[in-house]
């Protein structure tokens, strides 16, 4: 398998925390053995470190067990749940009292808890 070089101003597959989604992020700084050391965001601008050895929030919800997805359950930051269409994810956000945002494995979706 060849390895993969990256050049400033690459794209990379990363999750913006500021944002809150899992985005294409432009690599700023390179390190002597060709190894990504920084990314930006393009939407928000924001700089932060890339580790391509780490594991993604993507990769880490479908590892875990979850709870069922239930529109009348409440959820918080960090549950796992694992919905009829969409699988696993992972609870990232909670917007409202009766939205949250699920980060899945194709993108991040905001659904609906709480409901009585």
């Amino acid at each position: 398998m060849e390895k993969v070089t990256y050049r400033v101003g690459d794209r990379v597959e990363k999750f913006c925390d500021t944002c809150g989604e899992e985005r294409g992020h432009i690599v700023v700084l390179v390190t002597k053995t060709n190894q990504v050391s920084r990314v930006e965001c393009p939407k928000c601008n924001t700089r932060s470190r890339y580790k391509s050895d780490t594991t993604s929030v993507k990769a880490r919800s479908t590892d875990k067990t979850g709870i069922p997805y239930d529109q009348s359950r409440v959820y918080r930051i960090g549950q796992i749940v694992v919905h009829p269409s969409y699988g696993n994810g992972e609870v990232t956000a909670v917007i409202e009292p009766q939205k949250i945002d699920v980060l899945f494995s194709d993108r991040l979706r905001r659904l609906v808890h709480s409901r009585i």
